[in-house]
């Protein structure tokens, strides 16, 4: 027998758990996390909040805008922090994460082509959704967007942070932790879009099923491109556009 042979037959739980990034204890841990995040968007929306004339309502006023900024900012900076312990904890770092970051112009460039077509690839698919399921009474986000300098500038800087944050917990995260527990790629895919639109649950079930589609797209593009570059930047960009650009562009 060869030895590397016996190496297999005796520690055949090396192959098993060779794309586990973290404890399934810390897999728990951040479970338990997202179950805390949607049973406050459940709260969020059927709370008593701001009126409007045409659907269900805000989820707040306009003053409180740049405090919830600041608020999602952090919660999305602490799940990345609590991302990182649990794969620190096992000798990997950002990168385990990431998938590595830009070393050439080349790349660069690279990954930029391929985010354009990609965005405008997910705003068509979440039109399509957003029509195939109708419209939603759910309380809105629409009176927090942004509309001062101060509130643009900060909203860009959130939307930054939830780019490298929640792409780095979900897809970098999440998606592989999924992976190495059921050993499906295909499961890992749609489990951790589902999880991230549920997340998103304060904004009412049927942005949920769209996000959730959002997330599935993005965990596609991570499987493709074996990083999470495009991802950070589609996802980046289509928040700024879609809370503030798109609206300046097509006012």
């Amino acid at each position: 027998m060869l030895a590397s042979e016996e190496l297999v037959m005796a520690r055949p739980e090396t192959i098993q758990d060779s794309k586990q990034i973290a404890s399934w204890g810390h897999l728990a841990g951040f479970m338990a996390i997202m179950c805390g995040m949607v049973a406050m968007g459940f709260y969020a929306q059927h709370a008593a909040g701001t009126a409007s004339a045409g659907g269900g309502g805000q989820l707040a006023s306009h003053g409180s805008a740049i405090p919830i900024y600041l608020v999602a900012a952090v919660m999305d900076w602490a799940l990345l922090y609590y991302c990182w312990v649990g794969v620190h904890h096992r000798g990997g770092n950002l990168e385990t994460l990431s998938g590595g970051r830009w070393t050439t112009w080349k790349s660069v460039v690279v990954d930029l082509a391929i985010a354009l077509p990609f965005w405008v690839l997910w705003e068509g698919i979440g039109w399509g959704v957003h029509w195939l399921l109708g419209p939603s009474n759910a309380k809105t986000v629409a009176s927090l967007l942004p509309r001062s300098p101060l509130e643009i500038l900060i909203w860009i800087g959130v939307s930054i942070t939830a780019g490298v944050c929640e792409e780095m917990a979900f897809r970098g995260y999440l998606q592989k932790q999924f992976e190495a527990l059921g050993g499906r790629m295909v499961v890992a895919v749609l489990g951790q879009g589902v999880v991230f639109g549920l997340a998103h649950s304060y904004q009412g079930w049927k942005n949920t099923i769209v996000i959730s589609v959002f997330g599935i797209l993005f965990g596609s593009l991570a499987v493709w491109r074996k990083n999470l570059r495009v991802n950070i930047v589609v996802h980046a960009w289509a928040d700024v556009w879609g809370g503030w650009l798109g609206n300046v562009v097509f006012k």
